[in-house]
């Protein structure tokens, strides 16, 4: 079972619907499992309709609840209380949002007053789509366990490809070099990253490339927009090339592509950029068929 990682280093530069695409091409030739991992506001099932068959909850961390019958408003869980979460009036109030779950309420309570619920986090769903299965999900309001969500997608995402006998697994994952990235590249077998030639892109290539490096992910870099600044192109080619991560596709700016996402269609849609995503899509299926990053190789 092979496992590519589509991330990015900043938002915006086209990773989910590039991803989308790759979904698309790949399921030509056999089945594929997609997970959305960006759960911090996912939108692949937008691009990727169908029905959810499975809705199951995600639990994680716990919050405090104050017994009123025992509780003797002395006042210490509130005190003590680093995050602000408990309110003393004419009883103990715990507001769910900002409770921790740490147990110091319950450590200082004389009365034994405190106990402690587990925590709904979020929610994950698994979808049927034209393209295969698709593992995605919703982190709640106010929750900070994205990287625990993520792992919970990932996880089932190969549960599915276990149980239907497919041998790939297309991870949308999020921006950025944070936790979640961590947990979206775990044990992947390549890693895309989309970028585009400006400078914030570069500068977010460079440091996505030397966290891949940092855990020895192979890496390989499509580059959106390509025609925006030649300048900054070359400098990105050169980037990737210094790092070993072979560029496997350039798109050009079209002003097609995001009329078609309006209307719900992927970019193989619009002829500019339908032939380049195929001729990627064959050099990452290279790349993963190989298992090994062709280096210094740029286009």
């Amino acid at each position: 079972m092979k496992q590519l990682v589509v991330i990015s280093g900043k938002g915006g530069t086209g990773k989910t619907s590039i991803l989308a695409s790759l979904a698309c091409l790949s399921a030509w030739e056999s089945s594929v499992v997609t997970a959305d991992c960006d759960v911090d506001a996912a939108n692949l099932a937008l691009l990727l309709p169908g029905d959810d068959v499975r809705t199951e909850p995600f639990w994680s961390g716990r919050r405090a609840k104050i017994d009123a019958d025992s509780c003797m408003l002395c006042g210490l869980c509130a005190e003590q209380c680093r995050a602000a979460a408990i309110r003393v009036e004419d009883c103990a109030v715990i507001d769910p949002l900002a409770c921790e779950g740490c147990g110091v309420c319950a450590l200082v309570c004389p009365v034994e007053a405190v106990s402690f619920e587990d925590n709904q986090a979020g929610m994950w769903m698994e979808r049927r789509t034209a393209f295969g299965p698709l593992i995605h999900a919703a982190l709640g309001i106010a929750q900070d366990n994205s990287g625990k969500l993520v792992a919970q997608v990932r996880q089932e995402a190969r549960a599915v490809a276990e149980r239907d006998h497919i041998d790939l697994i297309l991870v949308d994952g999020p921006p950025g070099i944070g936790c979640p990235v961590h947990a979206s590249l775990t044990g992947c077998d390549l890693a895309l990253v989309v970028t585009e030639p400006t400078p914030s892109g570069k500068h977010d290539l460079e440091r996505v490339l030397a966290l891949l490096d940092h855990f020895a992910v192979p890496a390989a870099v499509l580059l959106n927009k390509c025609d925006l600044s030649q300048e900054f192109t070359t400098r990105i080619e050169a980037l990737a090339r210094r790092a070993g991560a072979q560029v496997v596709g350039k798109l050009a700016f079209s002003r097609e592509v995001p009329q078609a996402l309006a209307r719900g269609e992927l970019p193989l849609a619009v002829e500019a950029v339908a032939a380049p995503l195929a001729e990627a899509w064959e050099r990452i299926s290279a790349l993963l068929s190989t298992g090994e990053s062709q280096a210094n190789q740029v286009l």
